[in-house]
């Protein structure tokens, strides 16, 4: 340091920051020998909070305003110095100025995939990555907690732990979520909130306050992704078609497999097998699509089908039971397990209805005798 620029720190009489960067949370304010004139102007702007530091430990603390450094404005400072009565000369005492902006655009992401069960395809792996917001909420806890005595603190020397804690509590949320894998993607906004529900009083213990997070982006290996694909082309998805594709892609992998005459024979047999077992699959399910057509010989007409039995669904004790026939439900109301009042529906119905309402179940609780009069 220049002869000039030792004097002109120890007459500075203007203590400010003007911040040119994207990405400083805390700057030291530097002079010689630490040293401030009594009655020198502290300026702090929007988005900044002065804290003064003596001897190591957090005194003053100062919001956006102009300030002239007097024992009145440094009532902790005055009382650790042991000001009593004001004072004239010069003292010392180190100032960080603490950027409280938001950091936007802060980028985290699952550097290794995160292994969860799938109730369909069992054990699968997913990667996630997004963005999150941070500012300083308590610039003294900050300090203390984070920077020390860094004089040029950056976003950057956090980021890795924050992108650990993150990364922790997503996976997380993401197991206890037990969604079908598909549905992850759809579900991107409702996890967001969760997690930074849960890791915001974390981001408290630094001092700092999670404005956003995002989750952009979740992916599914390649072949869990076919997988899916396959699946939706099907009329429903359910355990049993799926262990069939997989059992008929097994065999498919075996049959390609160039084992000789013995391995081709096999894969020819197992060809066949698994044809024929889709092919009656599927004859059965065109047969029971396709009504029954009457022969061309004459013959007696058939009977139609005998109709369905009546049954109800009932809330009981605030729960979907049944669905029970007109025996079962004469019996419940027998043993006064329902009432005329109980809700009931069945298939047609377009709401749930007080059994009184429903002329099938007059029959039901006509031979039901009434309670026995004071009991």
């Amino acid at each position: 340091m220049g002869l000039f620029d030792k004097l002109r720190g120890e007459f500075i009489d203007i203590v400010e920051w003007i911040d040119d960067s994207n990405n400083t949370l805390v700057y030291r304010f530097e002079r010689h020998q630490n040293e401030i004139k009594n009655g020198a102007k502290l300026t702090v702007r929007e988005g900044q909070t002065a804290v003064f530091v003596n001897e190591g430990q957090i005194a003053d603390v100062f919001t956006p305003g102009m300030y002239s450094l007097t024992t009145a404005n440094l009532p902790v400072l005055s009382t650790l110095k042991g000001w009593k009565y004001g004072f004239n000369s010069p003292f010392k005492a180190e100032v960080y100025f603490v950027s409280t902006r938001q950091q936007t655009a802060q980028k985290w992401g699952t550097r290794n995939p995160i292994t969860l069960s799938d109730a369909r395809f069992g054990m699968l792996e997913l990667r996630a990555f997004g963005t999150y917001s941070i500012r300083v909420k308590d610039a003294g806890v900050f300090l203390k907690e984070v920077v020390g005595t860094d004089g040029h603190f950056t976003s950057e020397e956090i980021a890795g732990q924050l992108k650990s804690m993150i990364v922790t509590r997503f996976t997380d949320a993401a197991g206890e979520a037990q969604l079908p894998v598909e549905n992850y993607a759809s579900n991107v906004n409702e996890i967001s909130d969760f997690v930074q529900e849960v890791i915001s009083p974390e981001f408290e213990q630094y001092g700092l306050e999670l404005t956003k997070f995002l989750i952009e982006n979740v992916s599914m290996p390649e072949e869990i992704k076919k997988e899916i694909f396959e699946l939706s082309r099907l009329n429903a998805i359910d355990l049993n078609k799926l262990a069939q594709m997989k059992a008929a892609k097994a065999m498919e992998k075996a049959a390609e497999n160039p084992s000789g005459t013995a391995g081709a024979g096999m894969g020819m047999g197992m060809g066949f097998a698994m044809a024929n077992q889709m092919g009656q699959a599927f004859g059965n399910q065109q047969q029971a699509a396709q009504p029954q057509q009457a022969p061309a010989s004459a013959s007696p007409p058939t009977p139609p089908p005998v109709p369905p039995a009546l049954t109800f669904f009932v809330v009981l004790n605030g729960q979907q039971a049944g669905p029970f026939d007109m025996n079962t439900l004469k019996q419940m109301a027998q043993q006064n397990q329902i009432n005329r009042e109980v809700l009931v529906w069945r298939e047609g119905m377009a709401n749930w209805t007080a059994a009184s309402q429903v002329t099938e179940l007059n029959s039901v609780f006509g031979s039901v005798p009434p309670p026995i009069p004071g009991q």
